[in-house]
């Protein structure tokens, strides 16, 4: 086994997989852990255009193939919320990242998982713990004098709608604690939280902790 190796230069760090040898045939994550198969690389646009590799995004979605056996919270047995075969979305820069069985994993935590994907479309998200998600209004095109915007000049919008929530954090007793945000309310939350995804209608959409909704705009 090759262990992870890290060379941290000015404004720069190379992060290497680690190296599963060929005759470890199996992984078995220990305590609230989880064993993601990283999906693949997108090569080419929705439009067909192959994409040169420093186009192409990070994945940040994969198969869970394994889980650990949960976590204890006072005398409560807590297991993991997802299951081997579900397709789930994780934080950018989640875990540990292996080379196993000739593909590409990552060993996170249960937390880092963002939500499952039920279809290949982001809107269909079902998030976990406390994580919202949101789709995000678009950005205003015209200044108040009516003065057209270019895309350089458009603010980044912090207001959405939400589509769906988690079902809360566990508390003391390892009970969860429904989060206090209601589907389809509109929303303002902090401006550089989350993690952004392009849906397939074209819509923007952000994944985020319920802590990052800072208020909520009541329709009149």
């Amino acid at each position: 086994m090759v262990g992870l190796k890290r060379r941290s230069f000015p404004g720069l760090v190379v992060k290497a997989a680690t190296v599963v040898a060929p005759k470890y045939t199996s992984i078995k994550p220990l305590g609230d852990r989880v064993l993601v198969k990283i999906k693949s690389l997108e090569e080419k646009t929705s439009g067909g255009i192959l994409l040169p590799t420093t186009a192409q995004s990070k994945p940040q979605g994969g198969e869970v193939v394994a889980v650990g056996e949960g976590t204890t919270i006072g005398t409560k047995q807590i297991d993991i919320s997802v299951q081997a075969g579900k397709q789930v979305v994780y934080t950018k820069y989640a875990g540990t990242e292996l080379e196993f069985n000739g593909s590409n994993h990552v060993l996170l935590k249960e937390n880092d998982i963002l939500g499952i994907l039920e279809t290949d479309d982001i809107k269909d998200l079902k998030p976990l713990n406390d994580r919202v998600l949101i789709k995000v209004a678009e950005a205003e095109e015209k200044t108040v004098g009516g003065l057209l915007l270019t895309e350089a000049a458009k603010e980044k919008p912090s207001i959405g709608t939400v589509i769906d929530v988690g079902p809360g954090p566990l508390d003391e007793g390892g009970n969860r604690k429904p989060l206090k945000i209601s589907i389809g309310s509109t929303i303002l939350y902090s401006k550089y939280a989350g993690s952004e995804f392009k849906g397939a209608d074209g819509a923007d959409y952000i994944v985020l902790r319920a802590s990052d909704v800072i208020a909520v705009l009541p329709s009149n």
